[in-house]
């Protein structure tokens, strides 16, 4: 096969795996082809002494056969409804191993002992799609960007992809420049302080090799442009120094006499605003000249537009449509729908508003648009439901598509149910198949399919159940999570806290569930937890194992949990397994 490779034809079967439309039919004629091809004769059965030379002959394509026969098995069938395709996990049978964490970076790492300020604390964090770029917000109004080094040095992507071999290097990144997004203001209408700090970010598209990125408080929304510009420095003065001492421009004397007969002191050279012109003017006066001198470049950071006075409530959300053109915005009862290159119109498209306050049951807490679907978008509330919404049936959506909700168990209310319940964040997969959302005590992982129950669910704080009075006094049950899933959607991760974030496999079967601590050594409080498997998929549990109330203050490693300390911020890299987290005003960085 090697040989025959610039023979016409021979990359139609991988051609049509790479689509993963073949049938098991397609591929056999395919093959059948390509045999005739490299070699004429007759394919038949043969016999050890009739034919030696027959495995030679079928053995290469008997093994492409097989691997383009995976391919095809594990590219899934196309949903029914909504047009995504399934790229949901593969079977139980090949389960792989759980993922090695190790530590790659840390930015603002911070000695033991020193007191962090407020103002330093990060509040997001955000991936591009590429995952070239990084850019966390802090509560102090500030954005930071952080760039990708280890390709650079390798050349652009189409370079490695034509390598043979893989490039055992994990992601590294760098400091790339930071700019003041907010700063903090204060509401005259409403007699209300709006504080600087950063709610959300989003990555828009790239254009000119520049950067392009939302950032929003609680009010307003800002669009920043980042590009590099060549620094341009003046060659030459506009004015001679010398010569224009001569004609009087400087002052000789340092004593100035006033009309009153006094006099002021001036300090030698002083420019005098007294000038007299000569006749023909200053010879020496010339234009200024401003060139190139280097090749440095500085990085800068322009507002190119701001959507405020659209919100009267805390903006939780904001999302990108994948046409480019538009994203959202969402505060507790509204969401609003805007036009990037449109700063001062906004269209509102759901209003959860009651005509009377006091009938108010459920806020929204988080929206995001679907990946690669403009029409649709879902959005999450405080009694743990997610609507699913089609713009196209309506302008004003405030019936939902479909609503994703777990029913309750018979009897098992209480009064921190509902505030249990509430989802902090939810995420589409990159497919766009599976929304992965965050309450409390648990990660959900819903098919949009199936709106009955999700296909899985994962124990995060399960050990803290017997304490939710204390949790509800120091008012840490109100704590919001941020959740997030691998690029090929086979893990999920989310914080928790003594800055401990754990990762979840999606896999049927294979239970993995880890436990990381937010520091350079991440495997100190470490635990592979197996819980029993579910019988069918509408059923996973899977992560931590329930702990009882006979140890309290422990979590379900027998370490001691520290609610002051909470990693409520992490991302997961959008093609490899990397993820930044945030402790405090620190950025860790894991690779496995």
């Amino acid at each position: 096969l090697q040989r025959k490779k610039h023979k016409k034809g021979h990359t139609l079967p991988l051609i049509r795996a790479k689509e993963r439309r073949a049938t098991a039919s397609e591929v056999a004629k395919d093959f059948s082809s390509l045999l005739r091809r490299v070699d004429p004769r007759p394919l038949e059965t043969p016999t050890r002494s009739s034919d030696s030379n027959w495995t030679d002959r079928v053995a290469p394509i008997a093994y492409v056969a097989g691997v383009v026969g995976r391919s095809c098995r594990n590219s899934g069938q196309k949903m029914k409804g909504n047009g995504a395709e399934d790229a949901g996990p593969p079977a139980e049978s090949s389960c792989p191993l759980p993922l090695e964490w190790k530590f790659s970076q840390v930015f603002g790492e911070r000695i033991a002992g020193e007191e962090v300020q407020e103002v330093d604390v990060i509040s997001a964090i955000e991936f591009d799609k590429s995952g070239d770029h990084l850019a966390t917000g802090d509560r102090g109004g500030r954005v930071v960007l952080f760039e990708r080094t280890d390709v650079r040095n390798y050349g652009s992507r189409k370079d490695m992809e034509k390598q043979d071999h893989s490039i055992g290097r994990h992601p590294e990144f760098r400091y790339k420049t930071e700019f003041q997004s907010h700063e903090p203001e204060f509401d005259y209408l409403k007699s209300l302080e709006i504080e600087e700090k950063i709610n959300k970010i989003k990555w828009c598209q790239t254009a000119n090799h520049a950067l392009f990125l939302l950032s929003t408080n609680d009010k307003t929304i800002k669009y920043w442009k980042v590009e590099e510009k060549k620094v341009k420095k003046i060659s030459e003065m506009n004015v001679d120094a010398l010569k224009a001492v001569g004609n009087g421009s400087i002052s000789s004397s340092s004593m100035t006499r006033l009309p009153n007969g006094g006099c002021s002191e001036r300090p030698c050279g002083h420019l005098s605003y007294d000038l007299s012109f000569p006749p023909g003017g200053f010879p020496s006066l010339r234009l200024p000249v401003v060139v190139v001198t280097s090749q440095e470049t500085s990085l800068i950071a322009r507002c190119r537009r701001i959507y405020s006075h659209a919100h009267d409530y805390h903006i939780n959300s904001i999302s990108n449509n994948s046409d480019g053109e538009t994203f959202i915005s969402a505060d507790d009862l509204r969401i609003n729908l805007w036009n990037l290159e449109i700063s001062n119109q906004s269209f509102n498209i759901v209003d959860v508003k009651p005509a009377n306050m006091e009938d108010l049951t459920e806020v929204i807490t988080s929206a995001e648009f679907h990946p690669t679907h403009c029409n649709m978008l879902a959005y999450s509330s405080s009694k743990g439901s997610i609507r699913l919404i089609d713009l196209r049936q309506s302008a004003l959506c405030d019936n939902h598509s479909k609503m994703f909700e777990e029913r309750e168990a018979p009897g098992s209310r209480s009064f921190f149910t509902e505030i249990i319940a509430s989802i902090s964040d939810i995420k589409f997969a990159r497919d766009g198949r599976h929304i992965l959302s965050r309450d409390y005590m648990t990660l959900k992982l819903w098919d949009i399919n199936m709106e009955s129950s999700p296909v899985a669910i994962f124990q995060v704080h399960e050990y803290l159940r017997p304490k939710l009075c204390d949790l509800y006094e120091n008012d840490s049950i109100f704590d919001k999570f941020d959740c997030c899933l691998s690029g090929d959607g086979l893990h999920v991760a989310t914080g928790s806290y003594s800055n401990v974030f754990r990762v979840f496999g999606c896999i049927p079967g294979c239970n993995e569930a880890t436990s990381l601590e937010a520091s350079k050594n991440p495997m100190r409080r470490q635990v592979q937890i197996l819980s029993r498997p579910a019988r069918s998929l509408n059923s996973l549990t899977r992560g931590v194992v329930r702990q009882g109330a006979e140890s309290p203050g422990i979590d379900m490693n027998g370490n001691s949990y520290d609610f002051t300390t909470k990693l409520l911020h992490l991302a997961w890299h959008p093609s490899e397994n990397s993820i930044a987290c945030a402790a405090m005003n620190s950025l860790y960085m894991y690779y496995a």
